[in-house]
């Protein structure tokens, strides 16, 4: 099972946001709904050895996550509104400590980076970190840890420090594309194809 944690700094814990404004009233939900669909759909399918967590810590009640589990998950489709309106439907529901079913394979429960951080071995994106290609197969992390459209906090700077870092390339890329990158690399292992 390969995870995706994806920090949205901005983004709305109250599920009035606007379809029609993800980027402004949803605080960059626009930048998560995206690195969820590049975490969980093929071209005709979905990635069922996947998961997608996507922690939200803007307003008002900052410190949500939300778990998209492709071994569970129906009838989501790929566009950045249909995705929206399933982070809606989650923060629509009571949350506490652990995960509450909002759906099949939709989660939500309260939480922070260092709750996160214990449930899986992250290894965290990084330009300067090791080159992704150099890790040998056995070696390749299960769990990757991103942020949205702003570097990591001081705060979250301190929790990942003793993470391994990987790099994907000279470039820094957004999120949702460093998770197909990811992906492509680990099918391009399982496969044995070269």
């Amino acid at each position: 099972m390969t995870s995706f944690t994806v920090i949205g700094h901005t983004a709305s814990t109250d599920a009035s946001f606007s379809l029609n404004d993800l980027p402004g009233g949803g605080g960059r939900m626009d930048l998560l709904c995206r690195a969820i669909a590049s975490s969980l759909f093929l071209s005709h399918g979905i990635r069922e050895d996947t998961i997608c967590d996507i922690m939200l810590l803007g307003p008002p009640h900052p410190g949500k996550i939300i778990r998209f589990d492709g071994s569970a998950l129906r009838s989501m489709s790929p566009d950045e509104r249909n995705i929206a309106s399933y982070i809606k439907k989650a923060l629509a529901i009571p949350t506490g400590k652990t995960f509450r079913e909002a759906g099949p394979g939709l989660l939500i429960r309260k939480g922070v980076l260092a709750d996160q951080l214990t449930e899986k071995n992250y290894a965290v994106l990084d330009e300067s970190g090791t080159d992704i290609r150099n890790i040998a197969s056995e070696d390749m992390p299960d769990a990757f840890l991103l942020s949205d459209n702003r570097n990591f906090s001081e705060e979250e700077m301190s929790c990942i420090r003793d993470l391994p870092k990987y790099s994907l390339g000279p470039a820094i890329v957004h999120a949702d594309h460093a998770i197909v990158l990811i992906l492509n690399e680990i099918d391009r292992r399982r496969s044995g194809w070269n």
